[in-house]
């Protein structure tokens, strides 16, 4: 008995002086600045789901929002929030990268319009004024809602409105916005006295897509570090789930300067669109969408998924 209590003790005064593993670092730029639609990744970062994979996360908000995945695939960056249609068109331009998890699994992306105002149908956009922010895929998804009812991009008049989407409408400069959230514009025009009506692209002939992903530089799609990181997302999007006002807390605690209306409500429209599992591929809907974009004349040929797209085991 002795003997056995001495080498307990001897045991635990090895374990006790043994030095604590490091955690790995690991670099994710996001894809704008912070808001709730990062809440899985901000969440594993406030309630230590990162740190329980043994990961020590630096979270980047990038000063221009089109470099992440570029600063990826050049090796300075780990992992990049990014969009499914930005990441075919990297493809097309021969950037190394790879797709490796979703973190908003549906369209946020709409067509927006005031609801006291004179279109109801997306037929009545017919010699309408449309403002959008960027040029490229929101022209392709536009033309293909506006398809739909039969209208072409000639039936409407583009203005570029710089980003200043719900000022433009609300104020009458355009009858309608192309490139609006639905989590977050609609919102920001209620809260300035009006309504908004979304019009989806998914619902009018655009096939559906995952509005923010996770890439990484193809050639180093086996670091051990992404199965971690994926694994604490997910952790972290079942407790968001579960637990949306405490998650919001500590958001808040973290990011007290985004404490107001427009975020604390974008936080709980935004919850049902997080990828569940985030680490698991739809190949189908990634050679649809690629049609789609090839047919637009976005990229001059459709790639194999798997030369694009890995799921991390």
């Amino acid at each position: 008995m002795k003997k056995t209590l001495l080498s307990l003790t001897l045991a635990a005064g090895l374990l006790a002086s043994a030095p604590v593993q490091a955690a790995e670092k690991l670099t994710v730029l996001l894809d704008w600045f912070t808001n709730p639609d990062h809440a899985p990744v901000i969440t594993a970062q406030t309630k230590g789901f990162f740190q329980a994979e043994g990961l020590e996360v630096e979270l980047i908000e990038p000063a221009d929002p089109a470099m992440p995945p570029k600063l990826v695939a050049a090796g300075q960056g780990d992992i990049a929030v990014s969009y499914q249609p930005t990441l075919h068109a990297h493809i097309e331009e021969g950037l190394p990268l790879a797709w490796i998890g979703t973190l908003v699994e549906t369209p946020l992306n709409s067509l927006i319009v005031l609801k006291d105002g004179p279109i109801k149908e997306l037929k009545d956009l017919k010699g309408k004024t449309i403002g959008f922010s960027v040029s490229g895929f929101e022209d392709a998804m536009l033309g293909q809602m506006l398809r739909s009812v039969d209208l072409t991009m000639d039936d409407i008049e583009l203005i570029n409105v710089n980003f200043a989407l719900s000022p433009a409408l609300m104020s009458g400069q355009v009858d309608a916005v192309i490139g609006g959230y639905r989590n977050f514009e609609l919102t920001q025009i209620e809260i300035e006295g009006r309504e908004g009506k979304a019009f989806f692209p998914e619902e009018n002939g655009v096939p559906a897509f995952d509005e923010l992903i996770y890439v990484v530089n193809r050639d180093k799609t086996d670091d051990p570090r992404f199965a971690k990181f994926l694994a604490a997302v997910e952790a972290a999007t079942i407790y968001l789930t579960n637990h949306p006002d405490d998650a919001w807390d500590a958001f808040i605690e973290a990011y007290p300067h985004l404490n107001d209306e427009l975020n604390k409500r974008a936080w709980t429209d935004t919850l049902p669109r997080f990828a569940k599992r985030p680490g698991a591929l739809d190949a189908g809907r990634y050679e649809r969408f690629a049609e789609f974009m090839a047919e637009a004349g976005l990229i001059s040929k459709v790639v194999p998924v798997e030369t694009y797209a890995v799921e991390i085991r």
